[in-house]
């Protein structure tokens, strides 16, 4: 009996894996024994949902290879969940500027790496945060700076441009942007008020920019970590980015963090907020909680496990 994983694979076009396309990836599949699988091309991320029901239900897989970045792989997974499909395992393909959940969930960010744990990796439950029970994320949630940060980068080209330096470029604009006063409430309690520039839920240690925000973060324990940042000018964050590469960042003037299941903010003006990298429309209020164990990924095999024949 067959006991390979039924695969298809989701493209988001015009991405490249370290420099590999898509005919070193119909390679490296036949070559693991997957030949021209169920395949689905799609312009855009938010094109992918549709592309996935018909690969589960007209071609019966129970494994998702997903090739793009980190908004990518959130449709997919938000879809899965949306639609009762959370027994189909992702197998990521990072194809993206970031690839953060890849980075933090140790998938390799090359081809032959990647297509080896996405079809012979061990497919492990990881938590999920979803906000305003409508949009799930894997990686991590925000408003304020972030947000505009990502949607600057997105808007203006910068990150197809030039990637990660897109960033950058967005990040400066958008230094002087005024605080927003919030009030913030973590699993049920009072936990915030006051003027802040941004706050941040992650599901993961590594964020944007591959920045080591919460160190001890970790997508299997049930709780998401929560930061809130007061930073005003460029010094106070050139202070802050130094506690956080320093690992310190709990112990900064200008951020404070803490985990939670649940996050309640409210804002006293609308400001847009992101999931995994995208961003989204404005808001003045949101909430955040974690679904443990809600989706399964494809990682690298410990040393205790087996592969399959």
């Amino acid at each position: 009996m067959d006991e390979r994983p039924r695969v298809g694979v989701i493209i988001n076009e015009g991405k490249d894996l370290a420099g590999a396309g898509l005919e070193e990836l119909r390679a490296a599949l036949a070559d693991v024994g997957h030949a021209d699988p169920p395949w689905y091309e799609v312009p855009k991320s938010k094109k992918a949902p549709k592309k996935v029901s018909k690969l589960i239900e007209d071609d019966g897989i129970d494994r998702l290879l997903v090739w793009g970045g980190d908004g990518t792989v959130r449709r997919c997974i938000d879809h899965l969940l949306h639609e009762g499909h959370d027994g189909v395992a992702i197998g990521v393909l990072p194809a993206g500027t970031g690839n953060l959940l890849a980075v933090n969930l140790g998938i390799p960010i090359d081809l032959l790496g990647a297509v080896d744990v996405a079809v012979h990796g061990q497919p492990r439950p990881i938590d999920v945060g979803v906000v305003n029970d409508e949009q799930h994320f894997a990686v991590m949630a925000g408003t304020g700076f972030d947000a505009l940060l990502i949607r600057d980068a997105d808007d203006s080209g910068m990150k197809d441009k030039y990637g990660r330096l897109g960033y950058v470029w967005a990040g400066v604009k958008n230094r002087n942007v005024s605080p927003a006063h919030m009030e913030i409430s973590v699993d049920g309690d009072s936990w915030f008020s006051g003027d802040a520039s941004s706050v941040i839920a992650g599901n993961v240690g590594t964020l944007i920019g591959g920045i080591p925000a919460f160190p001890d973060a970790s997508p299997t324990d049930g709780r998401l970590d929560l930061g809130v940042v007061t930073a005003r000018s460029a010094t106070d964050w050139a202070r802050l980015f130094g506690s956080v590469l320093t690992h310190r960042v709990d112990g900064s003037l200008f951020a404070k963090v803490t985990t939670a299941e649940k996050v309640v903010v409210d804002l006293d003006r609308t400001l847009p907020w992101e999931a995994d990298g995208g961003d989204r429309d404005r808001t003045d209020h949101y909430e955040i909680r974690v679904l443990p164990a809600a989706i399964s990924i494809c990682q690298p095999r410990r040393a205790t496990e087996e592969e399959p024949a």
